[in-house]
């Protein structure tokens, strides 16, 4: 290649960069939590809170986050928990889904971010419907990818958990310690419903298994079971939210999903008649195989809610 073709290669590959946000990570603390985050876009921009679930973190967004990022500023924490996010052990923590939300609001807080659109998945949906329902004004709107708000939604693969919560002795605590907190079960949650299971980068299911196995861990995962049954027992007020405040919805799901299944997303027209439902031929983890699907989507979804960028 000649000088002249060198140099303009260079300029190209120099665009390129420039024209993909840099995701930067961060810790900040708050409700005494040193919350780990990662974040991309420009300060002024309008605010995506991405919310992970179950059993992953913030990593799971690794590929969306830039994808938004030259349009909104997008923020997405380890709950407390998982990824990398430290709870002290002074701080005498309550895994719970009410304290998850809260220590988010407080989260939020110390960012200084007033309004905001969210992203739930899985766990992140219970987390941020929380957050909407205590401060409909601060939710601009709502993406939920596999995050439920209605019983009709939750799919066969709740059974063992179901019977935890009708019983919570030590025994059935241990036949999911020993069922889904493994190496094959985190990696069957990315992988079912997948038609090409082996598309699924395996970083994401070792990274999550290899966090569980830190002391005292699963006991967390384990307590977070038991306590998604103040969820289930949330929905109606979940749906009181959306009938009141009546925020724009995209739901986006894997439709193979044997946790949250297609049901719980036409659910959400009941109580939102303008809800956009789209289906993905894929799993729970439809973002690991959809990504640029999502991301499209989000955007189209976000453009026409009237959430955009401000700079010129």
């Amino acid at each position: 290649m000649s000088d002249a073709g060198s140099r303009t290669a260079i300029k190209r590959a120099t665009r390129a960069r420039v024209s993909v946000p840099a995701t930067s990570v961060h810790r900040v603390e708050a409700d005494g939590v040193n919350v780990f985050y990662r974040t991309a876009g420009e300060a002024n921009s309008p605010v995506v809170l991405l919310l992970h679930g179950f059993p992953t973190s913030s990593f799971m967004f690794r590929e969306l986050i830039p994808r938004l990022a030259s349009d909104y500023r997008v923020i997405a924490p380890d709950l407390p928990g998982f990824g990398f996010t430290e709870v002290p052990p002074e701080r005498k923590y309550v895994y719970s889904f009410d304290q998850l939300a809260l220590t988010i609001e407080a989260f939020m807080r110390a960012l200084k971010v007033e309004r905001y659109a969210i992203y739930v998945f899985d766990y992140g949906a219970p987390t941020g419907f929380r957050l909407a329902m205590a401060h409909p004004e601060r939710v601009t709107a709502i993406v939920s990818q596999n995050g439920n708000a209605y019983e009709e939604g939750l799919g066969d693969a709740w059974d063992p958990i179901r019977k935890y919560w009708n019983a919570p002795t030590a025994e059935n605590r241990d036949i999911l310690r020993k069922s889904i907190l493994t190496e094959g079960g985190t990696r069957w949650q990315y992988t079912h419903g997948v038609v090409n299971p082996e598309s699924v980068p395996p970083e994401s299911y070792t990274l999550d298994t290899t966090l569980f196995e830190r002391p005292g861990n699963k006991e967390i995962q384990l307590d977070l079971f038991l306590d998604y049954a103040s969820n289930v027992k949330l929905y109606p007020k979940f749906q009181e939210y959306f009938r009141k405040s009546q925020p724009p919805l995209l739901a986006i799901w894997g439709k193979n999903d044997p946790f949250f299944i297609p049901a719980g997303a036409e659910a959400f027209r009941k109580d939102l008649p303008n809800a956009q439902v789209q289906f993905l031929e894929t799993g729970h983890f439809a973002i690991e195989t959809h990504v640029v699907e999502i991301a499209a989507a989000m955007k189209e979804f976000l453009d026409a809610s009237g959430i955009r960028c401000a700079r010129a």
